[in-house]
């Protein structure tokens, strides 16, 4: 395992918990002698796991967009700051570079980059692990959405096992850096095939 892509927030006032986690993800990350690829930022839980990384001597690669440094966002104390035109050219890197991701709270764009690399799995673009930290229930809703998406014949059951979740980033980052990772076929993932084990 040579990097995590992380996905977090870049909003300021949060409850201290979710600070908490970006700093213990940061650290463990470091600890694990792991290169962090995260969004860039330096503000947030972006800030966060970016500077706790980097204290705990990990490589730090930052990859964010023009629109963005031009908000005063970026980092510019990563090891590698990569800067693009495009969110789409952002996520594309950030996939790449990953051997795994870890999924914080955030927003809609913290949202749009898991659905990605859900979507990803999904169709077998990539077989990396992706591990979801659920503090204080944040994703909660997110998983009553996918469920709903189940109820309804819109997702297919073995969706849930692309995923892993837990309320504690130690135990979120040691099953992404150790699992070995087991695809299920097209045809038991894919809604286009016939459903019959809902």
């Amino acid at each position: 395992m040579q990097a995590v892509t992380v996905y977090c927030g870049s909003s300021t006032e949060l409850e201290t918990e979710f600070h908490s986690a970006a700093e213990i993800v940061g650290r463990e990350i470091g600890n694990r002698n792991i290169t962090l690829v995260y969004g860039g930022g330096c503000i947030g839980l972006m800030g966060e796991v970016a500077k706790s990384a980097a204290l705990h001597s990990a490589r730090v690669v930052g990859v964010t967009t023009h629109k963005l440094v031009e908000h005063e966002q970026a980092n510019e104390s990563c090891d590698e700051l990569i800067v693009v035109d495009t969110m789409q050219e952002r996520r594309s890197i950030m996939m790449d570079r990953a051997d795994a991701f870890l999924v914080l709270p955030g927003g809609v764009g913290t949202y749009e980059e898991f659905f990605e690399i859900l979507v990803g799995r999904q169709l077998g673009y990539h077989t990396k692990p992706i591990g979801i930290v659920n503090i204080g229930g944040y994703f909660d809703p997110l998983f009553e959405l996918l469920e709903h998406g189940i109820e309804h014949r819109f997702i297919r059951p073995a969706l849930r096992q692309l995923t892993y979740t837990n309320s504690c980033p130690i135990d979120v980052l040691e099953h992404i850096t150790s699992v070995s990772v087991s695809q299920p076929p097209p045809e038991d993932i894919l809604p286009m095939h016939s459903s019959n084990d809902i």
